[in-house]
């Protein structure tokens, strides 16, 4: 049988080839490790870990890649409130993450490299990326510039004259263009940081997948995969820093994953209906609840209430 994904990039289903035969190089983007996850961590990496095990009963042999993102405003944050450094709140999280894939029959991905590992590459990139024109420094900071890159905006289907930034915050001034983003932060007193170039600092969250992605699949590899909400800036981002940097075409196929809602509403602490995957699992067993996330196609979204949980469970 044929295998045909939706790939985002072009708005259609394609016929599945990969760069190699036999051979498929799986990124997904992983979680930011500040907290518990939440059944929307779930369904990603329960739909990514489907196709994964699809391809190898197909005969692939696959390289799946996710990360953790474990230097982060969030991170330090949340550092900062319970006095710990912020590599031990990381790893706490990470931790709880393996618990809760684990409980729910998710399988471990080749490689789960850590941000922090790839702090070089990152730099390495960077420089590569200012070396081109398409990134430019202000004072400790390094931006990358979204007008330098002509196809900005074709993965997530926008064009850059309508986007609008600063709508809820205000938009940071040493930037040439309202949607430039940040590649490398000046440092800050008591946060992490590493020497680069330009300055004692640490990376934007955008560089760490683009650099991670390459160092393991190469330049151009098959499958990038993540939830929908990443499609835009982040999947964008990583795209317009990849190919300015490496050219080639970053990933062939997007696939991403559809948004769970709970009583048709998103997923908010501030109404009270942030359910992590733990809380869950105190009412449902995990074969339930993995059913549940798998009881749509992969694109829909789906609603988490208490009578499709109990289908799911009948």
């Amino acid at each position: 049988m044929t295998l045909r994904l939706y790939n985002t990039a072009t708005r259609k289903k394609e016929i599945f080839k990969p760069l190699q035969e036999g051979k498929v190089g799986i990124y997904v983007c992983g979680v930011t490790v500040y907290d518990l996850c939440h059944i929307g961590h779930a369904r990603s990496a329960i739909v990514f870990d489907v196709l994964t095990r699809y391809l190898r009963a197909k005969g692939f042999d696959v390289t799946y890649v996710r990360n953790f993102t474990d230097v982060d405003d969030k991170i330090i944050e949340r550092a900062n409130q319970l006095g710990k450094e912020t590599s031990v709140i990381a790893q706490e999280y990470i931790d709880a993450f393996y618990d809760d894939m684990h409980r729910l029959g998710v399988l471990d991905a080749d490689v789960e490299p850590k941000a922090t590992e790839h702090i070089d590459g990152m730099i390495d990139m960077i420089t590569a990326l200012i070396d081109r024109g398409h990134a430019y420094v202000e004072g400790d900071d390094v931006f990358f510039s979204v007008e330098s890159f002509e196809d900005y905006g074709r993965l997530s289907g926008r064009k850059l004259e309508d986007m609008q930034a600063g709508s809820r915050i205000a938009v940071d001034q040493k930037k040439r263009h309202p949607m430039d983003f940040v590649l490398w932060k000046g440092a800050k007193q008591g946060e992490p940081q590493w020497p680069s170039p330009w300055g004692v600092g640490r990376p934007g969250w955008h560089i760490e997948c683009s650099v991670m992605s390459n160092h393991y699949l190469g330049p151009t590899f098959d499958i990038h995969g993540g939830g929908k909400d990443l499609l835009f800036p982040h999947h964008e981002n990583e795209r317009a820093q990849s190919i300015g940097a490496n050219d080639g075409n970053f990933a062939n196929y997007w696939v991403h994953n559809g948004f769970v809602t709970v009583e048709s509403e998103k997923m908010s602490k501030s109404l009270g209906n942030f359910l992590t995957i733990r809380d869950a699992l105190k009412t449902y067993h995990p074969e339930v609840l993995r059913l549940f996330l798998l009881s749509k196609h992969y694109r829909s979204p789906l609603d988490l209430s208490k009578g499709a949980q109990d289908h799911s469970e009948a």
